[in-house]
């Protein structure tokens, strides 16, 4: 896990070191070390797992980063993952090579990369235990992780219905709810609004859209289930947040918009993956050292687990006449 420093703290670092007779050696012996990051969710057709290797070398890392012998491992590994249930074997998974070619540009080399994947869906236990395992076939490495998973649940309000619709008020002090129970392995819940729509340029043929509203974030202090959860939120902002985020510009070529479903979801993060991801939030402190986080022996990253219920119980409804009225009247800058 990487580790940021402030230019302040390095140039005032480099002072120091000049001022010792000791000389340091950026280029140290090379030392392997394995990074991992792999999450499973039942719901998943395929589990994916991305594994790498730092690198050291006498060139830029900048330089070293776009060129993918540095940290690719090839077809060096062997990456499996056992199901434990109450302490016995009940399963092995095989994880096979497999190559995308649509990651986007950035430090790191591109659109080519390497990624481990295994067919899970229907295949996880949620009471089992996951242990993950990779082997360095040349050197004989063994990197190991393990987690359980978090279990399924639903969202208990709005309540569901397919052919049920949702109204939003324009009052200001108008809340609505999203409310639940807690489940097992489940720590950090993140609660989303996606507002589905449909975008014309001709006014006969429509693209479909979204856009998400973040409704807020909760972070259990237990990982038990049957709690009841909640979060509340402003109808109004319902509106303002969408006049905000999809105003026409004065070059637009979108001439109409129409509504679409509006779809609740929840998207939670195991114990480990919670922690991960506390530690790696952006710091207001002007000294940017972060502590490290990692659950990989005898490597860094995290192998976690997450749920999305969108994936089993979608919570979709229409928005219902009043709203789209509001919309229409209220907001013409939107264009539904």
């Amino acid at each position: 896990m990487s580790k940021y420093i402030s230019i302040f703290i390095i140039a005032i670092f480099a002072v120091f070191l000049s001022a010792c007779e000791t000389d340091f050696n950026p280029n140290a012996e090379y030392k392997d070390i394995t990074v991992v990051y792999g999450l499973l969710n039942q719901s998943d057709t395929f589990t994916y797992i991305k594994i790498n290797k730092a690198f050291l070398g006498d060139a830029s890392a900048y330089v070293m980063a776009q060129n993918e012998d540095f940290s690719s491992y090839g077809n060096d590994l062997t990456v499996t993952m056992d199901e434990m249930l109450n302490g016995s074997l009940t399963k092995t998974f095989t994880f096979d090579t497999s190559t995308v070619y649509n990651k986007e540009s950035g430090i790191f080399y591109a659109p080519r990369q390497i990624l481990y994947r295994c067919l899970t869906l229907n295949q996880l236990n949620q009471d089992a235990i996951y242990q993950l395992k990779i082997k360095n076939k040349k050197s004989g490495k063994i990197i190991s992780a393990q987690t359980s998973l978090v279990n399924r649940f639903d969202i208990t309000r709005p309540a569901y219905n397919p052919q049920g619709s949702i109204e939003f008020s324009a009052l200001s002090t108008a809340k609505s709810k999203i409310e639940w129970f807690s489940t097992t392995g489940g720590k950090k819940y993140q609660v989303n609004m996606r507002v589905n729509y449909f975008e014309s340029f001709d006014g006969a043929n429509y693209n479909s859209k979204f856009y998400d509203i973040n409704l807020g974030t909760i972070t259990r202090k237990t990982l038990e289930s049957g709690t009841e959860m909640l979060v509340e939120y402003s109808s109004l902002g319902f509106y303002e947040s969408l006049k905000n985020n999809l105003k026409w510009s004065s070059d637009t070529l979108v001439i109409f918009r129409k509504p679409g479903k509006i779809e609740f979801q929840i998207s939670v993060a195991a114990d480990d993956l919670s922690t991960y991801i506390e530690v790696n939030e952006a710091s207001n402190s002007i000294v940017q050292v972060r502590p490290e986080f990692s659950n990989i022996s005898n490597g860094i990253g995290i192998f976690s687990a997450r749920y999305n219920t969108a994936i089993d119980h979608p919570r979709k409804l229409d928005l219902g006449s009043k709203s789209r009225t509001i919309l229409h009247e209220q907001y013409p800058m939107l264009g539904f």
